[in-house]
């Protein structure tokens, strides 16, 4: 029996430091809090640890989802662009080698001028 209630209070310990990183994170993270709301809420769930986190989870835990999720969207949007921005500038093939192909498409007959003009404006833009 002692070794349950040693991996309850192992578990129950770890939960309680994800719960305070999640917490502390969210404080930090939160556009809507000024410096010294951010200030409070960190002296308070230091001071008084359970208390803290319990007013917190109460007063702010309805937000904390939407907070992460806007996180992760515009992170997600931040990666996408970055990873455009890399694959169009050195990993895909460069602009003269694209005008070079629509060139021999022209040339080949295959597609008109128009649509070759059309392709031109959207490389080079």
């Amino acid at each position: 029996m002692d070794l349950f209630w040693s991996m309850l209070w192992f578990f129950l310990f770890f939960a309680w430091i994800w719960l305070l990183i999640t917490i502390f994170s969210d404080i930090f993270r939160s556009d809507d809090l000024s410096g010294w709301g951010k200030a409070f809420w960190t002296i308070f769930v230091v001071i008084l640890p359970w208390l803290g986190v319990l007013i917190y989870l109460i007063a702010r835990g309805g937000s904390m989802q939407e907070r992460a999720m806007a996180m992760a969207v515009q992170q997600e949007k931040a990666q996408r662009e970055y990873i455009q921005q890399v694959s169009s500038s050195s990993g895909g093939a460069s602009s003269a080698d694209e005008l070079e192909k629509l060139a021999r498409l022209r040339d080949a007959g295959t597609i008109t001028a128009e649509e070759f003009a059309a392709q031109k404006a959207k490389i080079l833009a």
